[in-house]
């Protein structure tokens, strides 16, 4: 049996799709994605990717826009990391786009962990 490479090559957009980022998760196969062209639409999820691929908020995914309803469209395909970075790396993406970012929603201010507690040493009591 032949190994598997884990490392794709990665896919352009065709005429009729579009890159996004996903913003929020609404359940049931649909999500919520930030389109590079300016438009927030509803998305859902194909029955291909439905329960195989898992997608987060924050990640890239390519969406296939649907004729006649321009608010909604269909989650083609979940770009990798090193993927997403490709796409920046070539003008696909534009620059203000984080990639690998988990909560795209909430930016922290100087980059501290509010979960972070500190415990004094009591050893010497």
């Amino acid at each position: 049996m032949a190994a598997l490479s884990s490392r794709r090559v990665a896919t352009f957009a065709p005429g009729a799709a579009e890159y996004a980022q996903v913003l929020r998760m609404l359940g049931n196969g649909r999500l919520e994605a930030h389109c590079m062209d300016g438009v927030k639409r509803l998305c859902h999820i194909r029955g291909k990717m439905r329960k195989k691929v898992w997608v987060n908020t924050g990640d890239i995914v390519l969406v296939g826009l649907r004729d006649y309803q321009d608010e909604k469209a269909d989650v083609i395909l979940k770009y990798m990391a090193d993927e997403a970075r490709s796409l920046k790396a070539y003008g696909e993406l534009p620059e203000n786009i984080r990639v690998n970012d988990t909560d795209a929603l909430n930016e922290e201010e100087g980059g501290e962990n509010d979960d972070y507690i500190d415990f004094d040493d009591i050893s010497e009591i």
